[in-house]
Formats: structure tokens, sequence, C-alpha cells
């Protein structure tokens, strides 16, 4: 008889994209993931009070977040960090080496702060990518399943097929799914079409784009991925079964 293991959750959190009601919509974002015992919170959104107002409305209770993953310096994705720091918990923080040194020195006074390296190991089965360099610097998270990996990402400043590839380089697994911001909001039908077919050339099974994807590319990752692409917004939770 088989039974389901590993269960792994991602509940977007804060985003600017709505589908949740209770939930409050804003520019930036933040996703809690839960794996094999452990929670994560990738990304801290924009304003700290929409972050943990959210967390309340969706009974997380901040307390619980065993690390904190920031993917890139910009604010609408660490701008409610202090605010969950404040509150008293103080998970350990994993950042790029080339965030600011008065930036790592001021989150040093609250909390553990660790520069990442490409592949470091944060948890059992999660992974980074490790900084990605280019004009704005990032990181993404992987998080390694028995369907395949799955990527979350913040912006995708360096661009999302090549962040797809280094996750593919760092473990060799098949990707299953792809979810985040895909920073295509400025990109025409053609460039968004090439990105499309560089998915289905890495094998990417499923997608759900947000943040600052654009409504454009949304639309048309739904059309290519029909069933496999999940609709992705502020209060989505995406779960992935799998079976031993």
């Amino acid at each position: 008889m088989k039974t389901q293991v590993d269960v792994l959750k991602i509940t977007i959190v804060y985003d600017n994209n709505a589908f949740d009601p209770r939930l409050k919509t804003a520019w930036g974002f933040s996703a809690l993931v839960e794996y094999r015992g452990q929670i994560l919170l990738f990304d801290t959104g924009g304003d700290g009070r929409i972050l943990l107002e959210n967390m309340r409305a969706l009974k997380i209770d901040p307390a619980r977040i065993q690390a904190v993953v920031l993917s890139h310096a910009h604010g609408d994705h660490t701008g409610g960090l202090i605010a969950l720091l404040n509150g008293g918990d103080n998970p350990p923080v994993y950042l790029l080496p080339s965030f600011a040194n008065t930036y790592k020195r001021q989150l040093g006074m609250m909390t553990q702060v660790s520069e990442v390296a490409p592949g470091q190991v944060i948890a059992d089965g999660i992974l980074t990518t490790g900084e990605i360099g280019g004009n704005i610097p990032e990181q993404a998270l992987l998080v390694r399943t028995e369907n395949g990996l799955v990527v979350i990402t913040g912006c995708a400043h360096p661009g999302i097929v090549r962040i797809v590839e280094r996750a593919k380089e760092l473990t060799n697994d098949p990707v299953y799914l792809v979810l985040g911001g895909f920073h295509l909001g400025d990109k025409n039908k053609t460039e968004i079409s090439a990105i499309i077919a560089d998915f289905r050339r890495l094998g990417v099974q499923k997608v759900a784009p947000c943040h600052c994807t654009g409504e454009r590319a949304i639309a048309m990752f739904a059309d290519e991925y029909g069933q496999s692409f999940i609709r992705t917004g502020v209060g989505t939770l995406i779960t992935v079964m799998q079976e031993d």
C-alpha cells in the first residue's frame, strides 16, 4: 500500500496579485515554505504590517519560522523583515554576499546573518542557487521533491531561464514547478514566446507565475500550460504531494 510522504506546502503570504479576498495585496513577494517539518520564509514583501496582517489572517504563527531567505536587496522583498524580527522572533537570515554591509550589520544586531554560496543547503531538501550575478544579483530557492525540483524566484532579475538552468546544473533534477516573479512585464509577445519555448526545452512541468511577471506573460503561460498552470496570488496554497 502506498503512503504519502514529504508533502511540500507553499503559501503566498505577500503579492500584488489578488487571490484570497481576506488578504491585502501590495507590490512585493513573500512565500512560506513548509517541507519535512521545516518552515522557511522566502522574501518578506515590502511592508511589515501587511505581511504580519496576512499571516494572522492565514493563522500562520511567525514564531514557527525557522529561517528567512532573501532573494535580492530590493525593498519589495526585504521590507517586511525588520517588523518580523521586531516581533521577538529571530530566525537566521540567508542573503547574498552583495547586500550592503550596513544592512548586514543592522541585521546582525538582531539575528544571525549568513551569506549564501551556490548549492548551499538551507534545510533538509532545500537549497539555494547562490548569488546569480547581473545588474541586480539574485538567488532562488530550490526544493528537491520526488516529483522533481521546485524553483521559487523573487523577481528573476538575472533572467528566469538562466535561473532554471542554474537550478538544473546544481541538482541534475528534472524541474517540476517554477513559481514566483518571472520579471517579464516589459517583454513583448515574441520575447515571452521564446522564454516559454525555453521552459519546454528545460522540461518545466508546471508554472505558477506572479508578482512581477506581467499580465501578458501570465496569460501566455496560462495558454501554453493549460491544466499545468497554477493561478497564483496572495493567499494561494500550492501543495506538492508525493507517494512512496
